[in-house]
């Protein structure tokens, strides 16, 4: 099962505002490859804006306190944000959060068009997503 680095996640109220921040202070660009396909009719509707430093992309998604209420999910990925992952193998994955204990809400595609997804909390509290690709 290989597991690397896809993106971070921020959530905010001014998606333009901090797009600009990301590509004038940050010299980061406009990620146009590979982007997801978001299902904005199954529960989360708000804007995105994408960048990259060539490797590791930053989604600046709106945020919505509501989404959970929306989708019937219990994690809530965009009310603070979240660090994703990208798995070959999820279904191992979750066998390997079940054999540590560590609960996860599967949303499999709720947001994303052929991403299956998951969602769990470091001890922190910080949300962690790691998705498979199902298809491009």
């Amino acid at each position: 099962m290989k597991l690397e680095l896809h993106h971070i996640n921020l959530s905010t109220h001014k998606v333009d505002e901090m797009n600009d921040f990301y590509l004038k202070v940050m010299k980061l660009k406009t990620e146009t490859e590979g982007l997801p396909v978001l299902e904005k009719k199954k529960g989360y509707s708000g804007n995105v804006a994408f960048v990259s430093d060539g490797n590791i992309q930053t989604h600046l998604a709106e945020k919505d306190l509501n989404v959970c209420f929306k989708t019937g999910h219990n994690i809530n990925p965009l009310e603070k944000g979240h660090i994703a992952y990208r798995t070959d193998d999820l279904d191992a994955f979750k066998q390997h959060l079940d054999e540590l204990g560590i609960n996860y809400s599967d949303w499999g595609e709720t947001a994303v068009a052929g991403w299956k997804q998951i969602f769990f909390y470091d001890p922190d509290g910080n949300i962690i997503e790691v998705h498979e690709v199902k298809y491009k």
